[in-house]
Formats: C-alpha cells, structure tokens, sequence
C-alpha cells in the first residue's frame, strides 16, 4: 500500500458521532467475550504484519526512519505483543481471588477483571505507532473500545491508521480521530472512561484539567531532561557505542532517550574520544549522507533544537552542522556544558548530546536530585556499589545500568514516570491493568449472620465482645523496629 503525505481531519462533528457509536458498541457486551477480545488482537497484528512495508515508508517518509529502526523499536515489537497478549488474555482477565480470610472466606470474595468502558489515546509523533497501538493492545485485551488520536505531525503514519483500522478492526469498537488542536479539544470536552495522553507537560496539563472537569482518570507519559551518570569505571568502548546509539535513534527523538551526560571533569576528554571514534563507526561517510540517521519532525521543532545548540556556551567536538530544508541536525556532542546552559534549560528532544563535567558522584547526584524527577536515568558503570548509589540516592521512572533506551521493550517491566515525567504504567500486562476496573465482588450466606450477629441493634457487651474475637490483633512492641530505622 503506498503512503500519502496529506492527512484529513475527521470533521468536527463526526467525532460526536464516533463517541456515541464505540459507547453503543461497547454496551452490546461484545467485548465481554475473550474470543471477540484476541480475535481484534489478531486482526491488529495481521494489519502490522500485511502492511510492514507500508509502515516503513510511512515513518521513513515522515521522520526519515530507517527501515531497521522501525522494525526493531515499533513494528516488530507490536506485532509480538499482540500475539503473547492473545495467549496471556485469558490468564490476566480471570477472575482473582484474595488471599484466604477465615473471617470472610464463606461469602466467596473476588476480584473480577472489567473494562473501564470506552478510552481515549492520545499519541505523540515520535513513535507514532508503538505509543498508539501499544496501548491499544492492552485497551483491546481489557475489554474496551478506544478511540486514538494520532500526531498530525507524522500525517503519513496517522493517515495509513485511518486508512487501516477499519479494515482490520470492528468499526463499532475502534476508530482513529486525526486533526490538531481543535479536534483534540472537541475530544477532550466529551466524557471517556479512562485518557492515555503521551507527549509534553505543557499539553498534559490541558489534558488532565480536561478529565478533571469530568472525573475522568487519566494516565500520563510526559518525558524530562533523563541524565547519564558516567563512571570512569566502566567498560569504555561499550559505554560510547550505546551511549551515542541512545542519543541518534530516531534522531533523538525518544522521551527515554539520554538528555545529558555526567561525567568527572578529569575523564571527560576520555569519554569525548572513545565517543569520537564510535562516531566515525557509525557514520564513515557523516551522518548527513547516511541511511541510518532519521531527520526532525518538523520545522518548528528543528528551529527549537538549533536555537539550543547556537545558544550553547558548551564547546561543540562532535557534529553541529545543520540542513533547514533537509530538516537535518547531525548529531552532536558537545562539552564543558554549564548547569546554567541553554541545553540545560529543557527537554533536548534532538540529536544534542550536552556533557557535562562534574567533580564527583556525590555533585552530579546533587545536581539531578536539584531539578524534576525524569523519566529515565542511567548509569555506565563496572562498580557495583557505585551503581547502587545512585539508584538508591535518586528517584525517576526507570533506573538502568549500561544500557539505555530498550527497557521500554523489556518484558514484565512497567513503562512510566513519576511526578512531572509522568503518571500510571503501560507496556504488556501493565496496559492491561490500566484499563482494567477491579471489582470488589461477594456472593455472603444467610448463614454467615449466626457469626456476624453482632452488628445488628441493639448494641450490647456481649456483641462487643463477640467483635473483639472476630479481631484478635496484638500489636508488636512499641520499639520492635527502632532498630532497624537507625541502620538505614
């Protein structure tokens, strides 16, 4: 399938309509089948899976995407997750029992898995399909009907979902609503059962005061300035080569990518070489003439990325060249970067990779403990204990030592942030849970009221007492734990 460049915007008024189709959808109770559930992930996977090509022309068109790239950080993970989650639905939507309770286990007590109802996605352009149909997957696999909200900054990948969705997916249960602000805005002024928004503060707080208007919970996936700690102690050559690898996928346009590094002043020039020659590996002939560099989304966001790098007092050593109509900023390292700089000041979002020296772990621990929590933080470090300070000593979404960037993808792991980086997690059974209610749930005996009498008036000593032995707690010493508070 070829892709196209021109997006059309869904009609104001037909998102009105589409909001009460997936509602009416969803209350035929079609989605409370498990086999309607994996037979929407199937389908989603064969439209990953027919149209690969399409995808990749798609980004490479919009984000000059190389093939492998696409294939190796959205395509070919996606169709994965659909297929286990088709295998792992009907383990995570039974229902669960508490533990056992001799007070209530009589009234057969559970917790039923149930969708939340219909859901919205609000996707960014960076990774246009793995944070849209990422999520679905888990919104599918929940039992709800979604509506996503595609970037109209990548109008070729959010035109190919429009294009897609209703030939693969139930039309009644899932759509795609394209546009930009206006059409955010007429979505965000109607009543969804849970909001998934990805992308920058700035809009999250639109979002989030949006729901709070309709008591809509809301997840958020928002990014921040996610530092590297660099130990002399680290395996050099491998440091350098994932460390520029994080910076240049997808031409720095990831909210785990490394923001900035910290290193000690006297190793920095260290760092600067291994880095210089790593770069020289990847890029023989430059950057600007390879097919494995992405280009910047945007005009806008490319005059935002150079304005940063022309304000710099950092000294550039690597890259710096840049190509307006090409949308083109090579990647850069630039070092002796104050705290104060201009490539301090916000999320980079770009192929800037600011250095910046410190006199120690201790100052460089200071520093990013100074600013907000971000939503991924790294360490190159061989020193066990020198890894377990900073992870114990700081707070972000995710702590990962020597790798960067792949924990997203890592099974079993939870995907998000913590307070301005972000709220809720996704990824696999995280999603899942996300857009799962847990019912409290009890099916009580007339017989239990022989054991629970006591809570019908009149009140009197003999039902006080019969209280007391339904809870026979005995509390621990006062100073039980003392000690341990004063050893940590």
């Amino acid at each position: 399938m070829a892709s196209s460049s021109t997006l059309a915007f869904t009609p104001i008024e037909e998102i009105d309509r589409i909001h009460a189709r997936l509602h009416a959808g969803f209350k035929t109770g079609t989605l409370k089948s498990l086999g309607k559930r994996q037979d929407q992930l199937l389908q989603l996977a064969y439209m990953l899976k027919e149209n690969q090509s399409a995808f990749e022309e798609a980004l490479a068109k919009d984000l000059g995407r190389p093939k492998l790239e696409t294939n190796f950080l959205e395509v070919a993970p996606l169709i994965n997750e659909a297929v286990k989650t088709i295998k792992d639905v009907p383990k995570w939507a039974a229902p669960e029992k508490p533990p056992f309770n001799i007070n209530f286990f009589a009234m057969k007590p559970v917790i039923r898995k149930e969708a939340k109802g219909v859901v919205l996605i609000i996707a960014p352009f960076n990774y246009p399909y793995f944070l849209t149909i990422g999520p679905l997957i888990g919104a599918i696999a929940a039992g709800n009907a979604c509506v996503v909200k595609p970037s109209e900054l990548t109008p070729t990948c959010s035109q190919l979902m429009a294009d897609l969705f209703p030939k693969y997916l139930d039309p009644d249960l899932y759509a795609v609503v394209n546009g930009a602000i206006p059409e955010t805005t007429r979505l965000l002024e109607l009543k969804w059962d849970h909001i998934l928004y990805t992308g920058n503060s700035r809009v999250a707080k639109i979002v989030a005061k949006a729901a709070a208007e309709r008591l809509t919970p809301v997840s958020l996936e928002l990014g921040g300035k996610s530092p590297v700690f660099v130990d002399p102690n680290c395996d050099l050559k491998m440091t350098a080569r994932r460390l520029l690898w994080g910076k240049v996928a997808n031409a720095g346009q990831t909210c785990v990518a490394p923001d900035y590094v910290l290193v000690p002043r006297e190793f920095q020039d260290t760092l600067v070489k291994a880095l210089e020659d790593t770069y020289k590996d990847f890029y023989p002939e430059g950057p600007a003439k390879s097919d494995s560099f992405s280009r910047i989304v945007s005009g806008n966001h490319f005059n935002r990325i150079k304005k940063l790098l022309d304000g710099t007092q950092g000294q550039v050593v690597l890259g710096g060249d840049t190509n307006e109509g090409d949308r083109y900023i090579a990647p850069t390292v630039v070092k002796n970067v104050p705290t104060s700089d201009s490539l301090m000041s916000d999320e980079i979002f770009g192929p800037l990779l600011p250095i910046v020296p410190v006199k120690d772990l201790d100052e460089a621990i200071a520093f990013v403990n100074s600013g907000d929590h971000p939503l991924a933080l790294y360490v190159f470090s061989n020193d066990a204990k020198t890894k377990k300070k900073v992870f114990d000593s700081t707070q972000s979404g995710a702590a990962c030592a020597n790798e960067l960037i792949i924990h997203i993808g890592a099974e079993g792991l939870p995907f998000g942030g913590i307070g301005p980086s972000g709220t809720g997690y996704h990824t696999g059974k995280f999603t899942f849970d996300m857009f799962t209610h847990l019912r409290a749930s009890i099916d009580s005996p007339g017989w239990i009221d022989m054991i629970l009498n006591f809570r019908f008036p009149p009140y009197t000593a003999k039902k006080e007492r019969a209280l007391a032995r339904m809870f026979p707690t005995k509390l621990p010493r006062r100073d039980a734990y003392s000690s341990a508070k004063s050893q940590c």
